[in-house]
């Protein structure tokens, strides 16, 4: 369980952090708080991640549109206010973008899957 207090962050004062693609570039902006990790974060005009990612992520489509592929090859077009959301270690994906999308993710230890013998 997390305990957050009232709290306000202005992004245009948070630094953005470069992430070269195999393609294209990353923007990212991140605020933590109290075990997770709140990110907006930009991609460029023919972005590719250069990497297939096993974190669980709540993401939100702020602008434009960007597709998520798993590793199983399906691919998943997501546009100005969609979301998707997955646990951590269930689906490596990646993500790719034609004209840049800007988008709010947000991570932390409650995207872990709870084991059987866990309580939830």
């Amino acid at each position: 369980m997390y305990t957050i207090p009232f709290q306000t962050f202005d992004w245009s004062s948070i630094k953005k952090e470069e992430h070269p693609g195999t393609t294209g570039t990353s923007f990212w902006q991140i605020f933590f708080v109290n075990g997770l990790r709140i990110r907006r974060v930009e991609y460029s005009k023919n972005y590719l991640a250069d990497h297939w990612c096993t974190k669980g992520h709540i993401v939100y489509c702020l602008e434009g549109e960007f597709v998520s592929e798993l590793e199983t090859g399906e691919k998943f077009i997501l546009k100005k206010g969609m979301s998707y959301v997955v646990s951590d270690g269930l689906s490596s994906h990646r993500s790719s973008t034609n004209d840049g999308a800007t988008l709010l993710i947000i991570d932390g230890n409650f995207l872990k899957p709870v084991l059987a013998d866990q309580p939830a």
